[in-house]
């Protein structure tokens, strides 16, 4: 496949004229002019060169568009204020609404209140948003203020110094020198650092939340490279691409004045708000500034989704303008022929005006009169509700993780209820449903998988940590298909169990100050359970062999040859940073370093006859130092700061190490190499994955030590041989496509170049290939590789994690071919990436397997308990895992994803005619069931690996992929990237038009996450990138389950029913108006004076709702725990239907026809004028509404009675103020002494009564019928929460028995047999024909 893939990349350069690659004939260094000048590339760059310095007379020229350190995250200033705050909120469709009316009451001719009254509404509204945005600029403001004024230490040209400056005056250009435990003011070049290796530690947590540290270099072959930068010789000029978000990239080149170009990239960039740890002095130079930083332009701010009940809001609120243009027309229609109709016009009616006119002109009157039917408020009361809500999430203390010192983040500040409606959950594996604290349990070397001695050791430490976890919470240990017995013959013992997630840098509990950045901190994965390994006796004895002259057998020799290059890649092949509890991470080697059992060395001389007699046949030799001394001399010796390519000094400068004997090495307690207190050989491995940390302790642990690291070197302690000096040529990371990472170095015995890989199996057994130089060679590694994929599934079946390690030698010759290509990659700016993807994949074939590992990662706490509600309560889950089928197929039976009854479809298809047969094959069982999909095939379970994947997600079978997974109660998809995450998850939300949530805590989640209607983040092991990037974050998986079920489930139901009611209360009051038009010669006349039209819906009645909708709780959160199944109704939209909205709306309109009519036919006859006939309107509508309120909540508390009463008072209150005082208030009417004379007599209150329980009455009874015919499930959960605990559990057990019982008659359960093809009835079909017959079985 890399062969294909190089040469598809060749080609496609050759036909666009770029041609083939043609690299130099001798090689190149780095800064090798003829290399550099092969290429120049078009498009827009950045050009930098030194604000002060030789360049100091175009410096302007160059840098005039570039941005300034100073940053704004405002959207306002006091000027602007007004004006952008009104521009930006007329951007919504409601106020433009009301602004139309505001404008359109001040047309004389269709004028209907007084021009100040129909302000009020816009007025409230715009003023109250401008406030919460004032408040929020302001807080930004501040927090610009603080970060601006920060202090940097800046070159100044004119004081040739250094000097304080804030950091809102920093520029590109500037030189910026940092001390440790500064933050970073800029994105920087590096360019000198006080390490004398010529890296830097920066701390990213401010940025992406990880606080392992990241080693940055500075620019190679600087002229000044061993001393401090002086800004006035710096003469270079800085060649980088624009300002862009991505903070894993950056390219370019420096230009000497010589025209010698060396290459840049992420390493030598230190970004912004990240902290420099570990090093006393860096100096760089500003490439970008303020808001071209890589920071600031990943700031994107809160999330803003739109969630689906706001999109049903939206669909009903066109209904109700439909309506009210309905009404607005019948309206003007009556008022045309009322007029035509008159014989004689009345006074206040001007002749010249014609029936069908004064109809047009009426039109947009009423348009001004029922305007309270599009509702504006409840945009801003939804708005509140839902801080509201997020409120009481975040504030609930069962999201409280104490380890972590975290709760629950709503970073969607209005989806809310879409956690009421999840009906697919997409979720990653690892770090998600597991711990992603990973233990070093099993590997296999040379084909041999190793026996385990110490399981009794290895019992008495699972039984401490396990009184451990016991405090902390309790969580639960994969479970293995393998006995106990065979276990302990076939895995090495190590623990099994783990603490709880720890905070990632806590300091103990007594100290009351942080420490310094040089002593101990609790550093990512290296919990006193991930550092512990028992290593295997056999194996020890086996490495005790390389200091005994008289192990000479050349069989076992090529053994040993295996097991060193194994522990060596897993001590290397990384790139964790050493350091140690008293000194700074990168220079942890010292004589206390070395490990206290080991005796002095003889010579390496013997060492090197050793690995040349035990050695393959590809071995060389290695010619015999000359220095001496001991291993702190060395070390000193060693690690002293030289250029790429002076490896012949360093050979010379190498001391002679003496080889001790080795059989006094046991195994402890713990006491050495573990998890012990700190001490002087403690180390401290700052990973930046938690694989690499338990590989690294392990390889440790059988003496393997990493116990130095710089840019060009490492430092390593082998059994028998003390400290080595391995030299580091290249770094080949790891990244999804290739799914493995190798490190190029230099073997300090043989003096030979070595690869060193490690990755997933499924690609490192495709890449080792057979040594073509020998048979022997060629028969044992055929043998390796099968041995080692028996253990590798047999590994994946007990549930661990797997990864392979191998080696390839090179000989010079093929290294400096390779190398030109190499360094040309790293050299370039554009396509960058791609050729060093082809570099990487040239390099990386025809290795030789070594062998591999099994890590164990257990599950978190309640994660099986969480997926089982979670299926009860209708949510289908997939799990979207890169690892290995077997393994995921173990976690899924753990977490009970899969249940033993589930008959289990795998598809492993290697073209896409097997695929197409697949989906022919699987699709006539399914055909022929009768019934609920779901629910007769509950028993199907589908597996799919990432080729077949990746043909499935094709555009011809994506439909057939989609019917196959519906039939399917659980889908799992392992060896997935995270691109086919996304699509996943984009196929299944549009093509099913489903609710899907994503979940994850790893960057490669991010995608899914995003694309999801709901992304969930989990604040674990790898950092924030899933957190930032979510709608959601929480710690730990269990939590989900109240997430979705109690708070999704009361998040859902209280804003459909607050929406709900809205409508009504809106419906109801302005139907009244639009009755009344019957009475008055459609005049647009009202019955009510406009102060108390308008303030019925803005004040009178806007408090009730926001409370229904936040405090409202139809069942208790212990019941929906209980009872999943309750989270049903949310995913089928229940409480927010298209008929539950019409049928509020015809109750809206049978109440207003009460609340009309009863009190014209109290007040006929009589002499009552229009605001007295008015009055019991208005009071009794009032009634009518809270009431109405009171009978469709679920929960009333006394802040319900306070906010029902106070309402109702308030309007009583004001009504009565109004007209006691209000003389000409509402012209051209007159309150005064109205509402008084009203409310002093028996019959006001009568008729308010009567039209009360009239009105009432039919929402009772329909209620009453309704709940005794046939209740909901939700409303007998919620009786049950009425009855005392004894009853309660008994009515509990009665329902679980009851849904196990409906559960059971829909099921199929399928054992033992597999789905069989009808001979007689099969035919291969007509599309199948031109692919002809599968490369593979497909199903199994």
């Amino acid at each position: 496949m890399e062969q294909f893939y190089w040469v598809r990349r060749r080609w496609r350069q050759l036909i666009s004229g770029r041609g083939l690659y043609s690299a130099p004939a001798s090689q190149p260094t780095k800064s090798s002019p003829e290399l550099h000048n092969t290429e120049r590339l078009p498009g827009k760059r950045r050009t930098v060169v030194a604000r002060h310095g030789s360049h100091q007379h175009e410096y302007h020229n160059i840098s005039k568009g570039y941005h300034g350190n100073r940053i704004r995250t405002t959207k306002y200033s006091l000027l602007t204020f007004i004006p952008m705050n009104l521009f930006q909120q007329f951007h919504r469709t409601a106020n433009l609404y009301f602004l139309f009316l505001v404008m359109l009451n001040w047309v004389p001719v269709v004028e209907a209140f007084q021009k100040e009254i129909t302000m009020i509404p816009l007025v409230v509204v715009l003023i109250v948003i401008a406030i919460k945005d004032a408040l929020e600029d302001y807080r930004r403001y501040r927090f610009d203020q603080k970060i601006n004024n920060n202090i940097a230490s800046v070159y100044s040209g004119k004081h040739q110094t250094y000097v304080d400056q804030h950091w809102q005056e920093v520029r590109v250009g500037d030189f910026v020198r940092l001390s440790c435990n500064e933050i970073i003011p800029a994105d920087m070049l590096l360019l000198y650092s006080s390490d004398p290796h010529g890296v830097c530690y920066i701390e990213t947590a401010n940025l992406d939340g990880e606080t392992n540290l990241k080693q940055r270099e500075v620019v190679r072959d600087l002229p000044q490279q061993c001393s401090e930068l002086t800004p006035e010789n710096f003469h270079g000029r800085i060649e980088c691409e624009n300002p862009n978000n991505d903070l894993s990239r950056f390219r370019g080149y420096v230009e000497h004045p010589s025209k010698v170009r060396v290459g840049l990239h992420n390493n030598n960039l230190l970004l912004r708000s990240c902290t420099v740890r570990n090093t006393e002095t860096v100096i760089g130079i500003v490439v970008y500034a303020g808001h071209e930083t890589k920071a600031m332009m990943n700031n994107s701010g809160p999330r803003y989704k739109r969630s689906k009940l706001e999109r049903r809001l939206n669909v009903d609120v066109l209904w109700s303008v439909v309506l009210l243009v309905i009404m607005c027309l019948t309206t003007a229609i009556g008022h045309g022929l009322w007029l035509s109709n008159l014989k004689e016009a009345p006074f206040l009616i001007t002749d010249s005006v014609s029936p069908a006119l004064a109809g047009f002109y009426l039109f947009w009157t009423m348009i001004i009169v029922l305007q309270v039917l599009i509702p504006i408020s409840l945009y801003v009361s939804v708005e509140v509700v839902k801080l509201g809500q997020i409120f009481f999430i975040q504030n609930d203390k069962d999201f409280y993780n104490e380890n972590l010192d975290s709760r629950i983040q709503c970073r969607a500040l209005n989806i809310t209820e879409d956690l009421g409606q999840i009906q697919y959950l997409f979720s990653d594996k690892t770090g998600t449903l597991t711990e992603n604290k990973m233990v070093f349990r099993r590997c296999t070397i040379a084909g041999v998988d190793l026996k385990c001695n110490t399981m009794n050791q290895t019992s008495r430490r699972l039984e401490v940590y396990e009184q451990e976890d016991e405090a902390m919470g309790r969580s639960q240990t994969l479970k293995s298909r393998t006995s106990a017995k065979s276990l302990s013959c076939k895995s090495l013992s190590c623990n099994r169990s783990s603490l709880s997630l720890q905070t990632l840098t806590g300091y103990p509990e007594e100290e009351q100050e942080p420490p310094s950045p040089t002593l101990h901190q609790q550093s990512p994965f290296s919990s006193p359970m991930e550092k512990h390994v028992a290593p295997d006796r056999l194996l020890v004895q086996k490495l005790n062999c390389l200091s005994s002259p008289l192990f000479l057998l050349r069989d076992a020799s090529m053994e040993l040859t295996y097991i060193v290059d194994f522990f060596m890649a897993l001590a290397i092949c990384n790139t964790v940073v050493v350091s140690s509890p008293n000194q700074p991470r990168h220079t942890s080697i010292g004589a206390n370093s070395m490990h206290p059992m080991l005796p002095i060395l003889k010579s390496l001389d013997e060492i090197k006859m050793l690995f040349q007699r035990f050695g393959l046949p590809r071995f060389s030799a290695l010619s015999p130092p000359h220095n001496t001394g001991s291993p702190r001399s060395f070390t000193r010796k060693y690690f002293t700061r030289r250029k790429l390519g002076s490896w012949k000094g360093i050979e010379d400068n190498m001391v002679p190490l003496n080889v001790g004997d080795m059989s006094r090495l046991e195994i402890s307690n713990g006491e050495q190499g573990s998890a012990g207190e700190p001490g002087a050989d403690e180390l401290i491995y700052e990973a930046e994955s938690p694989d690499e940390a338990a590989l690294v302790h392990a390889a440790r642990a059988y003496g393997c030590t990493l116990r130095g690291r710089s840019v060009e070197h490492l430092l390593v302690e082998l059994p028998g041989m003390g400290s080595l000096a391995v030299r580091l040529l290249h770094i080949l990371p790891f990244d999804s496509t290739r799914k493995r990472m190798s490190v190029v170095v230099r073997h300090p015995l043989t003096n030979q170049v070595v690869v060193y890989t490690k990755g997933a199996d499924s690609v490192i057994m495709d890449l080792a290939e057979s040594p073509k130089s020998a048979e022997r060679s060629d028969s044992m590694q055929g043998h390796i590789r099968k041995q080692t994929q028996k253990h590798l599934d047999d590994y994946a079946r007990e549930g661990l994690r797997t990864l392979c390690i191998a080696k390839k030698v090179l000989e010079e010759e093929e290294y400096e071919v390779w190398l030109k290509h190499q360094v040309f990659a790293e050299t370039s700016i554009e396509n960058r990436e791609e050729l060093l993807m082809e570099s990487a994949l040239r390099l990386e074939t025809n290795i030789t397997l070594l062998g591999a590992t099994g890590i164990v990662d257990r599950l978190q706490e309640e994660v099986p308990e969480t997926i089982e509600a979670l299926q009860k309560a209708g949510v289908k889950v997939w799990v979207l895992t890169g690892d290995k089928q077997e393994t995921a197929i173990n976690i899924a039976c753990a977490c009970r994803l899969l249940r033993s009854t589930d008959h289990l479809l795998t598809a492993n298809c290697g073209s896409k005619v097997d695929v197409i047969l697949l989906f022919y094959i699987t699709s006539s069982p399914f055909k022929f069931q009768r019934g609920d999909a779901t629910d007769v095939t509950s028993g199907f379970a589908m597996v799919v690996d990432g080729c077949t994947l990746d043909f499935a997600l094709q555009d011809d079978l994506k439909d057939n992929f989609l019917e196959l997974s519906q039939h399917c109660r659980a889908v799992i998809c392992c060896r997935s990237t995270p691109l086919q995450k996304s699509q996943v998850v984009r196929l299944v939300r549009d093509k099913l038009r489903v609710m899907t949530l994503a979940i994850g805590d790893g960057a490669n989640d991010v995608s899914m996450i995003q694309v999801a209607d709901v992304g969930v983040g989990i604040s674990g092991q790898e950092g924030m990138q899933a957190v930032m990037s979510s709608d959601f974050a929480i710690s730990r998986f269990k939590h989900l389950r109240k997430l979705l079920l109690v708070h999704g489930h009361w998040c859902y139901s209280r804003l459909a029913n607050m929406i709900l009611y809205f409508f009504y209360k809106n419906v109801m009051y302005v139907n009244l108006l639009f009755w009344y038009q019957f009475f008055c010669g459609f005049s647009g006349n009202v019955m009510t004076n406009s102060w108390v039209l308008i303030f019925f819906n803005l004040l009178f009645t806007s408090a009730p709702p926001l409370l229904y909708g936040i405090l409202d709780k139809d069942v208790s959160a212990d019941t929906l725990m209980k009872l999943p199944e309750l989270y049903k109704s949310g995913q089928n939209s229940k409480a927010y239907l298209p008929s539950t909205f019409w049928l509020t709306m015809l109750d809206a309109l049978y109440q207003s026809l009460v609340c009309f009519f009863i009190p014209y036919f109290a007040l006929n006859g009589s002499d009552a004028d229009l605001l007295s006939f008015g009055s019991p309107i208005n009071a009794s509508a009032l009634l009518i509404i809270l009431l109405h309120q009171v009978i469709e909540s679920h929960s009333l508390t006394w802040l319900h009675a306070v906010v029902l009463v106070g309402s109702a008072l308030f309007y009583f209150s004001f009504t009565l103020v109004f007209s006691m005082v209000c003389v000409t208030c509402s012209p051209p009417s007159n309150p005064l002494g109205v509402d008084k004379l009203q409310m002093s007599e028996m019959h006001f209150y009568g008729v308010c009564a009567l039209t009360t329980v009239l009105a009432l009455i039919p929402r009772l009874l329909f209620h009453a019928l309704h709940n005794t015919i046939s209740p909901s499930n939700t409303l007998k959960a919620a009786m049950m929460d009425q009855f005392n605990p004894e009853d309660y559990c008994k009515r509990m057990q009665r329902w679980n028995q009851t849904q196990a019982q409906t559960n059971v008659k829909s099921l199929i359960t399928v054992e033992h047999s597999d789905i069989m093809i009808p001979n007689c009835d099969f035919r291969l079909p007509e599309e199948l024909k031109e692919f002809g017959t599968p490369s593979s079985p497909v199903l199994s």
